[in-house]
């Protein structure tokens, strides 16, 4: 089974569901770990998360907003220049539909919920051992490099690389992602 999914979540939920259907798990920025949480970046969801509130609410929003999303595709990336911008302003355009900012808003908050499943994430690997690339912007403040790290806990086997990159890295290191994966599936 192969699953593409931006901030791991559905994959992890995928092999704990249904652990004889995994043959690999590819992680690029998707985390697993509490350590993998950069504070910055999660701070206004953990203020919310701890006292809800519409002001905090609209500071997530904000994020959204072209300049947002532009910051969150540039963020630790040496040469942004190296961004096609089609990638920003389309996540920009989509998010200005009428109702998806607060669907995603919504979404955001509930990450709380993948965060309690963690521990069943972490159980999925130590049991299982499936082969594991982990490879990591290592500049991302979303998912920072302790989480690309902590896999090695649960899979001592697994393949932790990391790029010059932000949390993107596939709009940046795709050519370097792409060896990887290769390079695991020739070994595999």
């Amino acid at each position: 089974m192969y699953v593409f999914d931006y901030g791991a979540p559905v994959g992890f939920n995928l092999a704990v569901a249904n652990p004889e259907s995994i043959t690999a798990i590819i992680s690029q920025n998707g985390n697993a770990y509490e350590e993998g949480l950069g504070d910055g970046p999660w701070a206004p969801l953990r203020a919310y998360w701890a006292k809800p509130s519409p002001a905090i609410r609209e500071q997530i929003k904000e994020r959204m907003s072209l300049d947002g999303v532009r910051e969150s595709y540039f963020q630790g990336v040496s040469d942004p220049a190296g961004i096609e911008p089609e990638a920003y302003w389309l996540d920009a355009a989509l998010l200005a539909r009428p109702g998806m900012m607060d669907l995603q808003t919504d979404l955001k908050l509930d990450y709380k919920s993948n965060i309690e499943r963690y521990p069943l994430y972490q159980q999925y690997l130590r049991t299982h051992r499936p082969p594991l690339l982990a490879i990591w912007g290592k500049n991302d403040t979303f998912f920072i490099p302790p989480g690309a790290e902590a896999f090695k806990r649960d899979v001592p086997d697994a393949d932790v690389q990391f790029l010059d990159a932000g949390h993107f890295a596939l709009e940046t290191n795709v050519d370097d992602i792409a060896s990887a994966i290769l390079k695991m599936t020739v070994n595999a």
